[in-house]
C-alpha cells in the first residue's frame, strides 16, 4: 500500500502511520525511501494534532509554519522530515496517515498528485482500520489465553490441594485423587481432546472422591470385604460428592456428574444411579477407567496391588459391557508409550511397575478392536 501510494504522489521516501489512540499517538507500520529512520517511528499527538488531522481536508502540503499545526516535535523522528502529510480517516474518524517526504529532484508536490494520493487514500484507510482491528482484537485474546492460563494454574494448585486432603483419609492409597486426575488428563489426550477439555478431566479427576471426607475413617482400613452397610457408606461418597461441588462455580460444567457417576457402568451395575453406557457421559467414562485403573493397581488392606498386565487385561475382557472401549484404547495407548519410552511425561507413577511389553500392548489393543467391531453388520 506504501509503494502505491508514493508512486502516485512521485515520493521517493514515505512512511505509514496508525494512530494509536491512549495516548494518541501516530506509529508506524511501513517506512520506505528514508536512508535512517527507527522502526517503529513514533509522533506523540496533542488533541490539537488529532483535531487538525480529523478536520482538515485532503492531503496538507507542510511548510515550517505548518508543522506543529499537524504534527509532534516530541517524538523519535522528526516531523522535518516529511513534505506532505495525508490524513486517513474512516467515517470521519482520523485511523492513521501517510507522510510523504523527499520527490526526486527534491521538486514540490504538484496538485494532481496530490488528488492522486486522496484517492487511494480512501481505501488505505479503510485497510488500515482493519489492521488495527486485528491488533486490538490479537492482543485482546492474548491477554484473556495468559488469564485463562494464570486461573487454569491456580485451579489446578488449588485443586491438587484439595485432592491430597481428601485422600488424607486413605492410609494405604495416598495420592489415589492425583493419580485419577493425571490418568484420566493423559487418557484424553491420547484421545485427541482439546485443552480445555483435559484440564477439566484433570480437576474432575482430583475432585471425584471428594464425597469420602464424610465416610467413616475405619471402613478405608477395613482387611476384610465390606458389609451391605458399610457398603452403602462407602457408595454414598458419589452422592455426598454431588451434593458438595454442585454449588461450586467450576470453569468446566461436568464436575458435579463426574463426580456422582464415577462408580456407574456400562452394563447398569455401577451405583448410584444404575445407568446404561448411552446415559453417561464421555467424560465421566473417562475418569471412571482412570479411577478403576489406579484401583486396581494400588495396594488395598484386603489385598496387593495387580499388575499393570493384569489390570489390562481385566480391562480389556469387561469392555465394551462396562468401560467404553474408546477410553481403554486411549489408557493402553499411553502405556504403550511408556513402554517405548516416547511419553514426554511418564503416564505411570513411580510406584507403579511397568511389566507389560509392547507386544503384548498390541495385542490387547487387536482383542479390544477384534470385540468391538466382531458384531457389526457390513453391507455391500
Amino acid at each position: 500500500m506504501l509503494s502505491a501510494l508514493m508512486h502516485a504522489a512521485a515520493a521517493q521516501e514515505g512512511v505509514l502511520f496508525v494512530l494509536i489512540e491512549k495516548p494518541s499517538m501516530l506509529s508506524s507500520i511501513a517506512a520506505q525511501g528514508f536512508a535512517l529512520i527507527p522502526e517503529p517511528s513514533i509522533i506523540p499527538l496533542l488533541p490539537r494534532h488529532v483535531h487538525s488531522l480529523s478536520s482538515t481536508q485532503g492531503s496538507v502540503l507542510l511548510a515550517k509554519s505548518s508543522y506543529d499545526t499537524f504534527l509532534s516535535a516530541n517524538g523519535n523522528v522528526a516531523p522535518e522530515l516529511f513534505r506532505c502529510v495525508a490524513p486517513l480517516r474512516v467515517g470521519g474518524k482520523l485511523v492513521g496517515a501517510v507522510a510523504l517526504g523527499r520527490r526526486e529532484g527534491d521538486s514540490a508536490y504538484e496538485e494532481e498528485e496530490l488528488q492522486s494520493l486522496d484517492l487511494l487514500c480512501h481505501y488505505v484507510a479503510l485497510a488500515v482500520q482493519n489492521h488495527a482491528l486485528t491488533q486490538t482484537l490479537a492482543q485482546r485474546v492474548a491477554e484473556n489465553l495468559r488469564l485463562m492460563a494464570s486461573l487454569h494454574g491456580f485451579y489446578d494448585n488449588a485443586l491438587e490441594a484439595f485432592a491430597a486432603a481428601i485422600d488424607v483419609k486413605h492410609v494405604n492409597i495416598h495420592g489415589h485423587s492425583l493419580r485419577v486426575g493425571r490418568y484420566a488428563a493423559a487418557i484424553g489426550d491420547a484421545m485427541g481432546m482439546d485443552t480445555n477439555e483435559v484440564a477439566a478431566l484433570r480437576s474432575a479427576g482430583y475432585l471425584h472422591d471428594i464425597g469420602k471426607v464424610a465416610v467413616d475413617k475405619r471402613l478405608f482400613g477395613k482387611p476384610s470385604t465390606l458389609d451391605p452397610e458399610e457398603f452403602q457408606e462407602m457408595a454414598d461418597h458419589t452422592t455426598v460428592g454431588h451434593q458438595i461441588v454442585t454449588g461450586v462455580q467450576f470453569p468446566w460444567p461436568r464436575i458435579p456428574e463426574i463426580v456422582r457417576w464415577h462408580h456407574e457402568r456400562g452394563d447398569g451395575s455401577g451405583y448410584p444411579d444404575g445407568l446404561l453406557m448411552d446415559d453417561v457421559p464421555m467424560a465421566v467414562r473417562i475418569v471412571g477407567l482412570a479411577d478403576t485403573f489406579d484401583a486396581m493397581t494400588s495396594p488395598r488392606p484386603y489385598r496387593e496391588p495387580l499388575s499393570v498386565g493384569g489390570t489390562l487385561s481385566e480391562i480389556v475382557r469387561l469392555a465394551p459391557q462396562k468401560f467404553d472401549p474408546i477410553a481403554v484404547q486411549g489408557l493402553l495407548v499411553q502405556i504403550r508409550r511408556d513402554a517405548v519410552g516416547s511419553n514426554r511425561m511418564p503416564f505411570l507413577q513411580e510406584s507403579v511397575e511397568l511389566n507389560i511389553a509392547p507386544t503384548d500392548i498390541d495385542h490387547l489393543a487387536a482383542t479390544l478392536q477384534h470385540k468391538m467391531t466382531r458384531q457389526r453388520v457390513y453391507l455391500t
